[in-house]
Order: structure tokens, then C-alpha cells, then sequence
């Protein structure tokens, strides 16, 4: 006793007091429990915070409980976890992986349609194999999780693209939308006559890809142009041109061509024969056409009603040439009258001989060259004004430059300012006919810096339009030649029979494929063939050929796998038992545990269907 208090007292004997570092462990703890606690309170805060709010029952059933007297019942939140799944793709060695949901988007797909995309499943690796183009498949996915947006990878040429397009059937809009964004033509809708009779004229005339006989009408219909435009051409020349003999007094005479035809002329005959067809062809046409309106105002029709009308005019002109011959009476006329009338006359035929050239613009209908020609002055008709408009500016300063120039020469051609705009103009194309040079030496300066000009203005836009034609030929030609390929892709072949890949279907897990598998390895599913066994082998492993032989197990594995059967079995009748009473909300169940100070909480969630996947993925 004497030794402890006097151990107690001594400076450096209490270190060595057992008592004493008793005490000390005993503060130690409090003050670590204090902590503890504290820290468990921080987190039961937090923990209160994460986890839903109770509802007012549980919060009147559980309020004497506290915390960790009992387990508290929260309203589950709401959220489908069967479009949460996760799916893999496999395109030809490379693996995609998206969500259910993302391509339950677009339920008209074949990657939506979970009826259409099955048979593309492969048990064995539990994914989605599709022996197709990879660079486009990035495209097709970011079709789906984007909503809509279709884009093609600038490594996949078109055709290609427009393929994977079609066998996804991503659907008409979609092929539409590229289309646009691509630059294709839009097909405009051809409205048909509802009458079966007009419908199968109206094609026969108007559509030459119809039909075979379409196509025939169609060449006849060329032929006949050509030939009209040839005749004109030809009855110009002086060996097939008629003249008349006036006298103009009594000993002179005056030969002037005659312009009214023969009835009796060859190409007369011919523009006749022709006229026929053409006439024909658009009384067809009209009374075939779906909307009458619309066909009046088609230019082409115009330019094919312009292209008739000389003739007629023509023929009324030789009718009344053949009256004049007749003897009958007839008022005088005074020569100065007769003259000026015959002019008068003479020129009308003129200009309407020369409204038969305009038949060559009927050969645009059966020409692709001709449509896409226009096509492109059409798109560029501000560059052309824009064109027109600097060589306006150049001619105006030019020519009044070359005309002060050249004002104190003698020999000058430029007598005028608007003399020199024709000189400007054949300047400034670089045509330079020479009729009209500049002679001085500021002439000359003046000559040299309008054709500098010339070149300059003439080269800015005609690039521009020449990038048009391009731009209009080549979307003519790529879709002509995707509308003539016929592509033969190789096709993806489902891996197992309908009954395996309807059982996977209801399943929804790789347990059935994993044990398929197994029994295979065992020998228990056996072919219909032969069977043969070999001693001293535990297994057998199916022979690919005209027969497979296997194995017979032995009867210890055959029980083992009747009794793997009946379980899973049992655990599938518990399952729909659930699913038919309701089981699909959420329940949690959340313990904190305070007796060694530290806070601890457990949730478990569980819904029917990821209830069943762990089950099956379990055995």
C-alpha cells in the first residue's frame, strides 16, 4: 500500500502505474464514443436527406420507434427499369451499347421493333450481331439518340449509306430528309387522271419510262422534231428557194423570193406530216391531262402551242395566194398601197418562220442534257444578272473613254458615244471582230485596259455557274445510277431455332442460353440420329455433319439436371405468382446499427423484372 501511494505521488512512477493507464484508455474511449456519436448523428442527417420522404402513415406508426426501432416503410419513386436495360450491337466485330429506351424511340425501325430485331439475337454472347457497313452504324445509333438526326459520316460513300438506311428501315421520312440534305431532287408528286383510259394515255405520252410503248412514242415523237427542224434549215438554201419575176416598168423587171410556199412543195408536204403529229400529240395531251389549268400554263406546252401556230398562219397565206390567181374581181389598189402591203406581209412571215426554230426547245422533254442546263440558269440567275450588270458599267466607261480618245483623230470609227458601245462590248468578251479600231495612242491605252476589264468581269461569276451545272449534273447522274444499281447485301441469319429464341424472348436473361450450353456439354440434349457411346468418356461433344452423335450421361447427372430443371421451374411459378398479384413497387429497408458508434444503412431494391434476371442469372 505504501509502495502504490508512494508510487502514485512520484513524478515518474505513475507512467508505470497500471491503474493510472486504465484510467487513461477510459478517456480515450469516451472521448472517441463522443466523436462517434456525433458523426453518427452527421450522417443519419445526410442519410435522411437521400432517402425519400416517409409518408404520413408510416410517420404516425413509426414516430416512437426512432430511427432504428423498426423497419420504415418509403413511397417507391417512380421509374421504369425495363427501358433501362442495357443492349449490345455487334456490326461486324464492333460492339455498340445503348439503352432499351433509346431505341424504343422510333417503334417502326427494325432496331425498335423488338419482334424485327430478334432475329438478328445471338443467345451465346447475349447481343445483336448485324453483318453490316461499321463506319454507318455511328450514324444509325446517333439517329436514335438524337431524336431523328440522320447524318452521314463523310467516310461512307452514298449508295452505301442509302442501303444501311433502307435495311434499318428507318422509314420514307427519313430517307426523304437525307435525300434533301444530300441534294437530291425532290420527287415532285405527278398527279395521274382518275379515269383508267386517260391515266394509260396520259402515261403513254407524257411519262416514257412507263412503258415500252411509252418509249417508242417517245423516240417517234424526236424523230418527228428533228426532221421539222432539219426542213427549216434546208428550204433556206438558194437551190430550194422559188422567186417571182414583177415588172416594174415596161421594158424592166424585179425578181423577189417567194415567200409563200407551194402547196405542192416537198417540205411543204413534210412540215404537214409533221404538223399532223404535233397537233395530234397535243390534243392527246390536253384531253388526257389530269388538270387542265396547269397544263395551259406549263411553258412547255406553250412552247409546243408557238411551234404549231405558223403553220396555220402559214397555211391561210397559201390559201389566200391560191384566190388571188382565180379571175375574179378584185378593187384597185394603188402600187405605193400594193407595195407597202407586200412588205407588211413579207414580214410577218418572216418572224413567223422564224417561231418555228422554237421547236427545238420541245427535245428538253426527252433530254436530260437540256433540263439540267436550265436547271442550272435558273439557279443562277443572280449571278448572270450580276454578270450583265459589270459589263454594263465597263461598256458605258469605256466606250465614252475611247470616244474622247479618239476625238481629234480623222480616221476615228468611234463617231459617237453609243457608236462605241458595240466596239466595247466585242472588246470586252474578247471577240474583237476589228470592224471598229482605235487608231491614236491614248486609243490604244484605252483599248488595252478594256480588255483587261473584260476578262476580269467575265471571270469572277462564270466559275459560280459553271459550279452549279456540275452540282445539278452529278445529282442527276448519282441518282440515276442509285435508282439503276440493285444491291444484293448478305443478310444476317438468326443463330438458334424459333423455340430457343422464343424462350430467350420470354426469359429476357442468358441463364437459358448458359444451361442450353451446359446440357450440350453434358450430352442431354440429344439430336434425332444416331448415338454412340464410348467407354471409359464422361461426355460427349456433338459431331456437325449429316448426323450428330452423342453421348448418354449417367443417370447420378441425369438426376442432378432433372432436379437444376424443377427448380428453376418452381422459381418461374413464384415469378409470375408475383407478377400477377402486383409485385412491381419498390420496397427498401434501411437499419442503422449505433452499438459500436458507426452508422450503416442497407437498401435493397427490387422490381419484377430485375427480380427475375437475378434469379435466372443466379442458377
Amino acid at each position: 500500500m505504501t509502495m502504490w501511494q508512494s508510487g502514485g505521488m512520484g513524478g515518474h512512477g505513475s507512467q508505470n502505474n497500471p491503474w493510472m493507464k486504465l484510467m487513461g484508455i477510459v478517456h480515450k474511449e469516451r472521448r472517441h464514443t463522443d466523436n462517434v456519436q456525433s458523426q453518427s448523428g452527421s450522417n443519419e442527417r445526410n442519410l435522411n436527406q437521400s432517402l425519400p420522404k416517409l409518408s404520413s402513415q408510416d410517420e404516425e406508426g413509426g414516430a416512437g420507434h426512432g430511427f432504428g426501432g423498426g423497419p420504415q416503410h418509403f413511397e417507391p419513386i417512380p421509374h421504369d427499369h425495363d427501358f433501362c436495360e442495357r443492349v449490345v450491337i455487334n456490326v461486324s466485330g464492333l460492339r455498340f451499347e445503348t439503352q432499351l429506351r433509346t431505341l424504343n424511340q422510333f417503334p417502326d425501325t427494325l432496331l425498335g421493333d423488338p419482334a424485327r430485331r430478334l432475329r438478328y439475337f445471338d443467345p451465346l454472347r447475349n447481343e445483336y450481331f448485324f453483318d453490316r457497313s461499321r463506319p454507318s452504324f455511328d450514324a444509325i445509333l446517333y439517329y436514335y439518340q438524337s431524336g431523328g438526326r440522320l447524318r452521314r459520316p463523310v467516310n461512307v460513300p452514298l449508295d452505301v449509306f442509302s442501303e444501311e438506311i433502307k435495311f434499318y428501315e428507318l422509314g420514307d421520312q427519313a430517307i426523304n430528309k437525307f435525300r434533301e440534305d444530300e441534294g437530291f431532287i425532290k420527287e415532285e408528286e405527278r398527279p395521274l387522271p382518275d379515269n383508267e383510259k386517260q391515266r394509260k394515255v396520259w402515261l403513254l405520252f407524257e411519262y416514257p419510262e412507263s412503258s415500252q410503248a411509252a418509249r417508242v412514242v417517245a423516240i417517234i415523237s424526236v424523230f418527228v422534231i428533228l426532221l421539222s427542224i432539219v426542213i427549216f434549215c434546208l428550204e433556206t438554201l438558194p437551190e430550194f428557194k422559188h422567186y417571182k419575176v414583177f415588172n416594174t416598168t415596161t421594158n424592166g423587171t424585179k425578181i423577189e423570193e417567194d415567200e409563200v410556199p407551194d402547196i405542192t412543195d416537198p417540205f411543204f408536204l413534210i412540215e404537214t406530216l409533221c404538223i399532223i403529229w404535233f397537233t395530234f400529240e397535243l390534243t392527246v395531251r390536253f384531253l388526257a391531262c389530269p388538270n387542265k389549268l396547269n397544263f395551259c400554263r406549263d411553258v412547255m406546252n406553250v412552247i409546243d402551242i408557238i411551234a404549231i401556230i405558223p403553220y396555220f398562219i402559214t397555211l391561210a397565206t397559201v390559201v389566200a395566194e391560191e384566190e388571188d390567181t382565180l379571175n375574179l374581181p378584185k378593187a384597185p389598189v394603188s402600187p405605193q398601197d400594193k407595195s407597202s402591203n407586200q412588205a407588211m406581209s413579207l414580214a410577218i412571215l418572216r418572224v413567223i418562220r422564224l417561231v418555228r426554230v422554237f421547236r427545238i426547245f420541245k427535245l428538253s422533254r426527252h433530254s436530260k442534257g437540256l433540263q439540267i442546263l436550265g436547271r442550272t440558269l435558273k439557279a443562277s440567275m443572280r449571278e448572270l444578272g450580276l454578270l450583265i450588270f459589270f459589263l454594263f458599267i465597263g461598256v458605258v466607261l469605256f466606250s465614252s473613254a475611247v470616244y474622247f480618245a479618239e476625238a481629234g483623230s480623222e480616221n476615228s470609227f468611234f463617231k459617237s458615244i453609243p457608236d462605241a458601245f458595240w466596239w466595247a462590248v466585242v472588246t470586252m468578251t474578247t471577240v474583237g471582230y476589228g470592224d471598229m479600231t482605235p487608231v491614236g495612242v491614248w486609243g490604244k491605252i484605252v483599248g488595252s485596259l478594256c480588255a483587261i476589264a473584260g476578262v476580269l468581269t467575265i471571270a469572277l461569276p462564270v466559275p459560280v455557274i459553271v459550279s452549279n451545272f456540275n452540282y445539278f449534273y452529278h445529282r442527276e447522274t448519282d441518282q440515276e445510277e442509285m435508282q439503276s444499281q440493285n444491291f444484293n447485301h448478305v443478310t444476317s441469319c438468326p443463330y438458334l431455332p424459333g423455340t430457343l429464341v422464343g424462350q430467350h424472348l420470354k426469359k429476357s436473361s442468358l441463364s437459358e442460353s448458359s444451361s442450353d450450353m451446359m446440357d450440350l456439354d453434358d450430352g442431354v440434349e440429344s439430336t434425332p440420329g444416331l448415338t454412340e457411346t464410348h467407354p471409359g468418356r464422361s461426355g460427349a461433344a456433338p459431331f456437325l455433319g449429316a448426323t450428330q452423335m452423342q453421348l448418354q450421361p449417367p443417370p447420378v447427372q441425369q438426376q442432378q439436371q432433372q432436379q437444376q430443371l424443377q427448380q428453376q421451374q418452381q422459381q418461374q411459378q413464384q415469378l409470375q405468382l408475383q407478377q400477377q398479384n402486383g409485385f412491381k413497387q419498390l420496397q427498401s429497408t434501411v437499419s442503422v446499427s449505433a452499438a459500436t458508434g458507426s452508422a450503416g444503412s442497407s437498401l435493397t431494391m427490387r422490381h419484377n423484372n430485375a427480380l427475375a434476371v437475378s434469379i435466372e442469372t443466379d442458377v
